[in-house]
């Protein structure tokens, strides 16, 4: 398995030889400065490429290659898009980096409701609070809907909140909604969210599946011709959220998606969090299922509540079996050896680590710390080195 880093290039605190020292060979990143559906240029993938190579790394990973919000509605005249969308993918492909992630989430990315969530023995966490976020959706966004979509326990929980939360409480909670979103663009107040989401009326979990199946039909064709393999990444949270659908969940989600394009280059990102994160599913056995189109893999834990709550927890705590999951990759990379294929070793990274140590008050990406992560990345590397010793394989 390939150890790799999400860096965020000049919008990142943490530096290349800082992230040389953690022992990764490989960074994901992406042109976070470029606005949504403009194609990326060749010279500017060739410069950031440039760079990451003088600093003794590979660019593994494209994380993101932003899908635009008018192809996820279905709006307009998407010709345009999906041609910029094609032409930077050939732009990549002609600098040597052939794997994208993606997500087809609409709107918002990762959504969490505190950035800085206490840690038993210190240090901070991001946290999903079903009760927080049920009070951010009913109370200050005014959505009365949402009702339907939480618990009575964490109905009851925000209503409470929402009433001895200060100005700057719920300041923070928007902030921490925010936060999950990529780059430097399309961060909404709470009457910017509502006119955005109004641009998703109608649009339920069919329809948005239909135009997940165009985007797949308009790009996958091109990745095959490019040698480039395209992989999804899995919603979180893994369940709706502000009325709009989400579709990428479940096993059932990810085996559709690689249906609708039946295709080599269409696969997924294994996120064991995202995914973990919804107790219906088995990470370990959607990898074994799945394992011959996984082409990248984010690689954290959570840590669940019965009310729809979660949070990240270290690596190898939580409510994922970490080792299991990294056996059935271990696995799927020893089977496409045996078969030769050219992408038999599978890129990962160590995602959203806690913040500890001189971690704390740097002012990082929330959920990217340098030491957070580097625990993280110490820890599934003994995992791998264990599972791969000659005499684990013959125990």
């Amino acid at each position: 398995m390939i150890e790799s880093w999400r860096w965020y290039g000049d919008l990142d605190r943490i530096t290349l030889p800082e992230i040389a020292q953690t022992g990764a060979t490989g960074i994901v990143t992406a042109l976070h400065e470029i606005p949504y559906g403009e194609v990326w240029p060749e010279p500017d993938i060739a410069a950031r490429k440039a760079r990451i190579e003088a600093a003794g790394f590979h660019w593994v990973v494209v994380e993101s290659l932003p899908i635009h919000e008018r192809i996820k509605r279905g709006e307009g005249d998407l010709a345009p898009l999906f041609a910029n969308y094609r032409q930077s993918m050939a732009n990549l492909a002609a600098n040597g980096i052939h794997t994208i992630c993606y997500n087809f989430m609409p709107l918002l990315d990762w959504t969490r409701t505190d950035l800085a969530a206490p840690v038993a023995r210190g240090g901070t966490c991001l946290r999903f609070s079903a009760p927080r976020m049920a009070a951010f959706e009913l109370f200050m966004l005014g959505r009365a809907e949402a009702e339907a979509d939480y618990s009575p326990q964490a109905l009851q929980a925000a209503a409470i909140w929402h009433q001895q939360a200060t100005e700057a409480e719920r300041a923070a909670l928007l902030a921490a909604i925010m936060a999950g979103l990529p780059g430097a663009f399309d961060r909404y107040d709470v009457p910017g969210l509502r006119r955005a989401l109004k641009g998703y009326e109608g649009i339920n979990r069919d329809a948005l599946r239909a135009n997940y199946r165009r985007f797949l039909q308009e790009v996958v064709p091109a990745a095959e011709d490019l040698g480039m393999r395209l992989c999804v990444h899995p919603d979180d949270p893994p369940r709706d959220i502000l009325g709009l659908p989400r579709i990428v969940s479940s096993a059932a989600d990810l085996d559709w998606v690689l249906s609708a394009v039946d295709s080599p280059a269409n696969g997924i990102t294994l996120c064991s969090g995202s995914l973990g994160a919804n107790p219906a599913n088995d990470v370990p056995a959607i990898a074994r299922a799945t394992a011959s189109r996984i082409h990248f893999a984010h690689l954290r834990n959570v840590r669940r509540d019965p009310d729809g709550s979660f949070e990240e927890a270290a690596h190898l705590d939580g409510d994922t079996d970490m080792v299991a999951l990294i056996a059935a990759l271990l696995a799927e990379e020893a089977r496409r050896s045996a078969t030769g294929r050219a992408d038999a070793v599978i890129p990962f990274r160590p995602d959203h680590g806690h913040e500890i140590l001189s971690d704390i008050g740097r002012g990082t990406v929330p959920g990217y710390p340098l030491i957070g992560r580097l625990r993280g990345l110490a820890e599934l590397r003994g995992v791998v080195r264990a599972l791969s010793h000659p005499a684990t394989r013959h125990a």
